[in-house]
C-alpha cells in the first residue's frame, strides 16, 4: 500500500509538476485540434482519463505476467480495449459530441501520454499508485484541455460551455456564458494558430510560476 507521501506526490506529479501537456508535451494532436472550445476539451479528457486510469490499472496488474518482449503490443490491446468501450459508450449516450470530437477518439489508443504512464510507470508499480497515476495524469491533462479550449472558445466567439448541452442536456444550458451578440471575436483563437499560442502562454506561464515558486522555497531555506 502506497504511503500518503507517496499519494501526494504522485498526485502532484500528474496535476502540475509532471503535467503531461505542459511539461512533456504529450497529447499534442488532440491537445490542439479540438480544443476550440471548453465543452470539447471537457469531453475528450474524460475520456482520456477514464483511458488512463483503467489501462494503468489493467497494466499494473499483469506486469508480471507479459514478457518484456511482447509487452508493448499487449499494452496497445489492453488500451485499445478500453479506447473501443469509450467509444461505444459516447456513440449510445453522447452522440453529438462524439460527432464533433470524430477521430480523435480512436486516436487515445495511439496517444504518448496513454502509453508513456502504462510503460514508465504502470508496468513498474503496484496497482493502487498505478491507478493513482493513471487519473492524476489524466485530469491534468483534462484541465489544461478545458483551460485551452476555455481560452479559445472565448477570445474567438465571446462563449464559454456554449455547447454544454452535448454533454449534460438540458442542464447544459445554465453553464453557458456569453459576452453578447456584439462582441466581435479574434477568428485567429479558433484556429490552428490560436491553438499554438494559447498552448505556449500556458507553458510559459507554468514556468513563471514554477520560478517564483522555487525563489520562494529558496527564501524560505534561507530564513
Amino acid at each position: 500500500m502506497a504511503s500518503n507521501t507517496t499519494i501526494t506526490s504522485i498526485i502532484l506529479n500528474g496535476l502540475w509538476h509532471h503535467n503531461q501537456a505542459l511539461v512533456a508535451l504529450l497529447g499534442l494532436c488532440s491537445l490542439l485540434a479540438i480544443t476550440n472550445s471548453a465543452t470539447n476539451g471537457l469531453g475528450m479528457g474524460i475520456a482520456t482519463t477514464i483511458v488512463l486510469t483503467a489501462s494503468n490499472g489493467t497494466v499494473s496488474l499483469i506486469r508480471h505476467l507479459v514478457r518484456s518482449e511482447i509487452r508493448l503490443p499487449v499494452f496497445v490491446i489492453v488500451i485499445a480495449s478500453f479506447v473501443t468501450t469509450i467509444e461505444l459508450a459516447m456513440q449510445a449516450w453522447f452522440h453529438e459530441l462524439y460527432q464533433v470530437l470524430g477521430i480523435f477518439i480512436p486516436l487515445i489508443v495511439v496517444n504518448c501520454i496513454v502509453m508513456g504512464r502504462a510503460e514508465a510507470y504502470a508496468s513498474k508499480n503496484s496497482f493502487i499508485p498505478a491507478l493513482i497515476d493513471g487519473a492524476a495524469s489524466g485530469i491534468g491533462f483534462t484541465l489544461v484541455l478545458v483551460i485551452l479550449g476555455g481560452i479559445r472558445e472565448l477570445l474567438g466567439q465571446g462563449t464559454l460551455f456554449a455547447q454544454a448541452h452535448l454533454m449534460f442536456g438540458e442542464v447544459g444550458q445554465y453553464l453557458k456564458f456569453s459576452l453578447g451578440s456584439g462582441f466581435q471575436g479574434a477568428v485567429i483563437a479558433i484556429l490552428p494558430p490560436g491553438a499554438f499560442l494559447s498552448l505556449g502562454f500556458l507553458i510559459a506561464l507554468k514556468n513563471m510560476l514554477d520560478k517564483r515558486l522555487a525563489k520562494d522555497v529558496e527564501k524560505g531555506n534561507a530564513i
